[in-house]
């Protein structure tokens, strides 16, 4: 990107990590919750409204720049349906993949001979191995701010569903059981935030 480019496509101030982290304990509940909104709907905003590859990129990758405790402080007390709530599972979803890739690529492979349907819905290439997990996550996260993001929360929540069957099926019980569960739990709330959002209702 050049110079001029740079200029004309700087990163809003809001994203900056100084900005994002003042948004801390000091605040009242009230307006944590205000915040948590306006940050996610501004947020999508800006990724729709600039409509360049580059600034989609970046937030694409805003967990990379300003780190998920970041996020966590804004977000992730908000509820499962609603925007700051579904943006948050979101990025979680891709640190996931990002950290254990071949955790996911393991999981969600086991996962495809009971879920093919949502496996062709989430849009994994074959064999899905740790490269193919994070093209697919970031393909998601895209979605978001340059595609239908109904469409994009219901490609998450058929990636979170073929992972639940694959973790639940390689599964020795105990926590991993538990972490299959909740696996399918988000991906109950994604698809319930893609109906809202279709509605005009997901704020």
């Amino acid at each position: 990107m050049s110079e001029s480019e740079h200029r004309n496509h700087r990163r809003p101030a809001f994203f900056s990590p100084s900005a994002l982290e003042a948004h801390g304990p000091a605040y009242d509940p009230t307006e944590q919750i205000h915040v948590a909104h306006e940050t996610a709907q501004a947020l999508v905003h800006a990724g729709r409204a600039a409509a360049d590859p580059a600034v989609t990129q970046k937030l694409v990758a805003l967990v990379d720049d300003i780190g998920l405790s970041t996020l966590a402080e804004l977000w992730s007390q908000r509820p499962a349906r609603s925007l700051p709530g579904a943006l948050w599972r979101l990025y979680v979803l891709r640190e996931w993949v990002q950290r254990a890739p071949d955790e996911a690529s393991r999981e969600y492979a086991a996962g495809i001979r009971f879920t093919g349907p949502n496996h062709a819905v989430a849009g994994a290439a074959e064999p899905p191995g740790p490269e193919e997990m994070s093209r697919v996550i970031d393909a998601v996260l895209r979605g978001v701010f340059e595609g239908d993001l109904a469409v994009a929360l219901e490609r998450a929540s058929a990636f979170c569903r073929v992972v639940s069957a694959g973790r639940a099926d390689i599964s020795s019980g105990g926590d991993t059981a538990q972490q299959a569960a909740n696996m399918l739990t988000m991906a109950d709330d994604l698809t319930a935030c893609a109906r809202l959002w279709r509605a005009g209702a997901l704020d």
